[in-house]
């Protein structure tokens, strides 16, 4: 399935995305929080997508906003797909897990929370996953300082 014929059937579901491809050869979906989990599980279910592979789960900072980027392949219909959500509460941010839908999704998640503090809703057994317990904020956000473990220059 093409990246325009992908985005015709998704966009078809009302679910109020925003889609790029910025010079890349994935389609990028952009979800609402609220929105995600069931975009996902649509996703991995109709059988016109099919997207039964998570091949990549990585957390990110923008700035003012912390997410979370969803690369999806359909092993059967060799076509992939990009997912971005987005939260602007860097205080307490939360996002659904999709641990539910690809059991990959669980220890992927646990290292986005573990770096970037995002909290998954319905997540199995959330809790820090390289880093202590008593580890003191999250390394990989952009307002992290830690003058004892960082190397500055």
């Amino acid at each position: 399935m093409t990246n325009e014929a992908l985005q015709n059937l998704i966009s078809a579901w009302n679910l109020d995305l925003g889609f790029s491809e910025e010079g890349s050869q994935f389609l990028n979906v952009s979800v609402k929080p609220e929105r995600l989990h069931f975009l996902m599980e649509q996703l991995k279910i109709n059988q016109e997508t099919k997207f039964d592979y998570l091949f990549c789960l990585t957390g990110v900072d923008w700035g003012q906003n912390l997410g979370v980027v969803y690369h999806l392949e359909s092993t059967i219909f060799r076509h992939q797909l990009v997912v971005k959500v987005e939260t602007d509460d860097r205080d307490n941010p939360i996002i659904d897990s999709v641990s539910d839908l690809w059991s990959t999704a669980g220890f992927h998640e646990r290292e986005v929370y573990d770096f970037f503090g995002i909290k998954f809703n319905n997540h199995p057994n959330l809790k820090r996953l390289f880093l202590t317990e008593e580890w003191d904020g999250f390394p990989l956000r952009k307002d992290y300082e830690d003058d004892i473990n960082m190397v500055i220059k």
